[in-house]
């Protein structure tokens, strides 16, 4: 079951000064082919990315055995991946909200896709998605992802409401919720994209100052409306099973679970789009063990494992052929993480990457160490 902070959760990600200028690592050579195993991987993951159900399997087939250290945050992520791995760590299972901090920082190094036998079968929107690939060049093989999608109590919503505006009006001031997550200001920043198209946002992950400015003054006019932040699925579950809150941003895995309780909830994506997170694992600069490294990532990207991770977890597969694995294991389960997602559903999400200084389009904007600064100082539960 779930019991990890919303993926990406974390007071730094460092490396967002740069932009998109070449990543240090983008020429380096990436394996041609995948040798014998060199006995050992080192992971650096989110707690429930490595269990035994899919690890142990891995292990007997490859001879590869795994090491897991486990994060709680994206910060503890990048403070780990520092100098390429230290010669240790070999792959990491980063959010996009630190992704391409390892990429500028080069911490991560390039990966040939072609190695990877199920990467044909992803969704498109995640075999090359802007978080993980620049200038065609791949830095890691993306694996789950989540929609942040509007959960809201039917007893108090007749009908499905069609904005993100919702959480930000006083008609339920202190029964609503929003994760306690720095990279949530990019959502304020969509909602703004929509309502208010005089600020000119193209992308809520790349904001200049002013733009910024106005994502935070949304928040600040939103924070006496919130009842708690939650930093865990089970706090938010919990609000709502206790009618602390009736409406908030979540995951479609809080839905369920509160669904199964039966707490009277639905979820949904508004006319805005959302944001969403998207995981990748990375391949360290200095992995020691790199055909072990690539051994795991043909293994975690084929559609048995994956949906064994996605039921596990709480998440829905990169590889649309994880449904029917998914629905033997729990009935129902594809439709529910919308893992049989038409393309439009995708098209509205922005998956999260990391905020650079540079926007790449000329424009000055707002790094991720400002965004979480701020979350700190100015914002956060």
């Amino acid at each position: 079951m779930l019991i990890a902070a919303a993926c990406g959760g974390g007071e730094r990600a460092d490396g967002d000064g740069g932009g998109p200028a070449r990543p240090p690592t983008a020429a380096m050579p990436t394996l041609e082919s995948v040798g014998e195993g060199e006995g050992e991987l080192n992971l650096i993951a989110w707690r429930g990315y490595v269990e035994e159900s899919w690890t142990r399997p891995f292990e007997r087939e490859t001879g590869c055995e795994v090491d897991a250290r486990y994060a709680g945050s994206s910060d503890e992520m990048v403070s780990l991946m520092g100098d390429g791995g230290g010669g240790r760590y070999d792959l990491v299972s980063a959010s996009g909200d630190a992704s391409l901090g390892l990429i500028y920082r080069g911490d991560v190094r390039p990966v040939n896709v072609d190695l990877i036998p199920d990467f044909e079968n992803f969704v498109p929107e995640l075999q090359s998605p802007p978080h993980n690939t620049i200038d065609g060049v791949h830095y890691g093989v993306s694996l789950q992802w989540s929609p942040n999608v509007l959960l809201y109590n039917t007893e108090e919503f007749a009908r499905a409401p069609t904005s993100w505006g919702v959480i930000y009006e006083r008609a339920h001031a202190g029964r609503i919720t929003i994760p306690d997550n720095p990279i949530h200001i990019a959502d304020a920043a969509l909602y703004l994209k929509a309502t208010r198209p005089e600020l000119g946002i193209e992308d809520p992950y790349e904001l200049d100052r002013t733009q910024f400015r106005a994502a935070i003054d949304l928040l600040k006019q939103q924070r006496p409306l919130i009842a708690k932040h939650w930093r865990l699925a089970s706090q938010e579950i919990s609000m709502f099973r206790s009618g602390d809150a009736v409406v908030g941003a979540a995951w479609p895995y809080q839905a369920i679970a509160l669904q199964l309780a039966g707490v009277p909830v639905a979820e949904t994506i508004p006319a805005e789009g959302a944001t969403g997170w998207a995981d990748t694992w990375m391949l360290a600069t200095g992995a020691p063990h790199v055909n072990c490294a690539y051994n795991w990532l043909r293994w975690i990207s084929t559609p048995k494992v994956q949906a064994q991770q996605a039921i596990s977890f709480g998440e829905t597969p990169a590889n649309r052929d994880a449904c029917a694995f998914m629905n033997r294991l729990s009935p129902g389960s594809c439709a529910a993480y919308h893992a049989d997602a038409r393309a439009s559903y995708l098209a509205s999400i922005w998956f999260w990457k990391t905020p650079m200084a540079d926007c790449g389009d000329g424009r000055t904007c707002v790094p991720y160490s400002e965004w979480q600064q701020v979350w700190r100082t100015e914002l956060a539960g």
